[in-house]
């Protein structure tokens, strides 16, 4: 078995421990099972979610969406590629 170890905020790592210990009962490894449990349901609801496609005519869903933009394609590629940038570099930790 792998181990991971997280940080929690007090409050949610005591109710945590509180359910788990409910549902699994007072013994060695109910925390671990609950955390198994938890990570499992996330796991399943993001794979649900990225398989989750658009149903319909893409070109119809944005058309004319960008109608009221005063940028030629080229700037808009540029302007995107900044704020992309931007996103990326404010996620990254020093």
């Amino acid at each position: 078995m792998a181990g991971i170890r997280i940080q929690l905020p007090r409050d949610l790592e005591r109710l945590f421990r509180e359910m788990a210990m409910k549902r699994f009962g007072y013994g060695k490894g109910s925390i671990s099972r609950a955390a198994e449990e938890a990570i499992r349901m996330w796991l399943e609801a993001e794979l649900r979610a990225e398989k989750r496609e658009f149903e319909g005519d893409p070109i119809k869903a944005i058309e004319g969406l960008l109608a009221d933009v005063n940028i030629d394609s080229v700037e808009l590629q540029h302007l995107a590629g900044k704020i992309w940038v931007r996103k990326v570099l404010g996620n990254v930790s020093c």
